[in-house]
């Protein structure tokens, strides 16, 4: 891999975490970088998407490995929603002790906090439910990412009402939007507590119960679009 396309990525990375992704031009990346080819940007990457696509490929493999392996010792037989909390907030939460990690945080947070993404990412609450088999087991389709995998997996936990009002995809953007709070906020000597928290608050979302007055909303909502 070119040192230029490290540099290029890892002024993207600065700049984005500082100022977030719609305030950086891809000039400033290249100006950042010290990149002497005015092109630079737009040879290794295409445009900003392409950029966003391949600072998250940094990540990927270890945040991938490390919920994929919760993953299985949640289907080998640790039960409960908690440790499928836990499945989708540990691996990223691991990228707070390193710098380049905390910035991918806070670029995840906001990359997932719109109401259109500028990549596309991992199916996070498709309403059709066409990820999830019957069983709710994940499939070797789903197994490839591991956000579709763990939505696969906890949705047979949930209320059929709590699945149709996008719960899952509340977890995920919390849990990325505190986990960015966290990286921006500096390197700790020790996210434990901090993590184990975030894990407990992400398992009270999944696993709260659908309220009378939510249900009747939803139901007239669904009414009026029919």
């Amino acid at each position: 891999m070119s040192d230029t396309r490290e540099r290029l990525l890892d002024a993207a990375e600065a700049l984005y975490a500082a100022r977030g992704v719609d305030a950086v031009s891809l000039r400033e990346i290249l100006q950042e970088a010290g990149a002497r080819n005015a092109t630079a940007v737009q040879y290794h990457f295409g445009d900003r998407a392409g950029v966003l696509r391949a600072i998250f490929a940094r990540h990927a493999p270890d945040v991938e490995a490390r919920r994929h392996a919760l993953l299985d010792a949640y289907e080998d037989g640790e039960r409960g929603v908690r440790p499928l909390a836990a499945a989708l907030v540990r691996p990223p939460a691991a990228r707070l002790a390193d710098p380049s990690g905390r910035a991918y945080l806070q670029i995840w947070a906001d990359v997932v906090n719109r109401p259109n993404p500028l990549v596309p990412v991992a199916v996070l609450d498709d309403p059709s439910g066409a990820v999830a088999g019957e069983t709710g087991r994940s499939s070797p389709q789903t197994k490839t990412d591991s956000l579709c995998r763990w939505r696969a997996l906890v949705e047979p936990l949930m209320e059929e009402d709590a699945a149709r009002l996008h719960r899952r995809f509340t977890a995920v953007l919390y849990a990325s939007i505190e986990l960015a709070r966290r990286a921006r906020s500096g390197p700790r000597t020790d996210d434990r507590l901090f993590t184990s928290h975030l894990v407990d608050v992400v398992a009270a979302i999944l696993g709260a119960p659908v309220s009378p007055e939510t249900r009747r909303l939803a139901a007239e909502r669904d009414a009026a679009r029919r």
